[in-house]
């Protein structure tokens, strides 16, 4: 059976119930946080998809005219020399 001595120890070992609202009202506090983290990596992973979509764009357009410039040179028989 518990004595008093007993229920005296597990009382200062235990929660109290102030104590474990505290605790949850931090755990909901860092729930919000999390979630907004999220939504900003999720707007910034957006960002970083459509900016690889455009790159790859860019770069197939600059092969493209880089192929056109090429062939224009080569049809008015210009030397292209890189610049330095």
């Amino acid at each position: 059976m518990l004595t008093n001595q007993d229920i005296a120890k597990l009382t200062s070992v235990l929660v109290t119930k102030q104590e474990f609202q505290l605790l949850d009202a931090k755990v909901d506090s860092m729930r919000e946080t999390l979630n907004s983290l999220l939504t900003a990596i999720d707007g910034l992973t957006k960002v970083i998809d459509n900016l690889r979509v455009e790159y790859a764009a860019v770069t197939s357009q600059l092969n493209r005219h880089e192929r056109w410039i090429q062939q224009i040179a080569q049809k008015a028989k210009i030397k292209l020399e890189a610049a330095i």
